[in-house]
């Protein structure tokens, strides 16, 4: 987050970036980044979290990592503090104000759409405008042509919406 935020700072400084219609997004990854960014700081005017995933305690046995998880932070039994602190996105959503676009397939076993669909439950929760569209019969990358067009329509769509002022669906 550090590296993701000293980034647009540069930018902005540059004149590159417009500090008032700021975006943010990724896939994988980068959707994990996008969650904390979000929970972190008001400063994005959208964003579009794409496989992402902000509660390890949740996906702890659904996804593909837990011998890495058990390997590198220890059994969430074990070590629940590291657990805790890696949910921040999930457990500080109250704090996110960034209305969230969340994809992802209804097939992905690498980073599974459950993290998505809670994220987009505590923000429709909290009254923050937030959208999840799962794509079915899709994997942790999209390989249906239709389903990429739609998706690349729907994160244009949605950043035109909240970071740009057009109208929208």
């Amino acid at each position: 987050m550090q590296d993701l935020t000293a980034g647009v700072d540069d930018l902005i400084a540059r004149g590159l970036a417009d500090p008032a219609r700021l975006g943010i997004g990724g896939w994988s990854y980068g959707g994990i980044l996008t969650d904390y960014m979000i929970a972190t700081t008001p400063r994005f005017k959208a964003a579009v979290s794409g496989a992402g995933m902000a509660n390890p305690l949740a996906s702890y046995g659904t996804d593909e990592y837990s011998i890495q998880y058990v390997h590198e932070l220890g059994a969430p039994w074990q070590n629940s503090a590291v657990y805790l602190k890696l949910a921040y996105p999930f457990l500080h959503a109250d704090r996110i104000r960034t209305p969230t676009l969340f994809m992802g397939g209804d097939k992905d076993f690498n980073v599974p759409i459950g993290g998505g669909e809670q994220m987009y439950q505590a923000l429709k929760t909290l009254g923050v405008p937030a959208q999840l569209i799962v794509y079915p019969g899709q994997y942790h990358t999209l390989t249906r042509p239709s389903f990429l067009k739609d998706r690349a329509e729907r994160i244009a769509g949605w950043y035109g919406r909240h970071v740009q002022g057009q109208p929208g669906q």
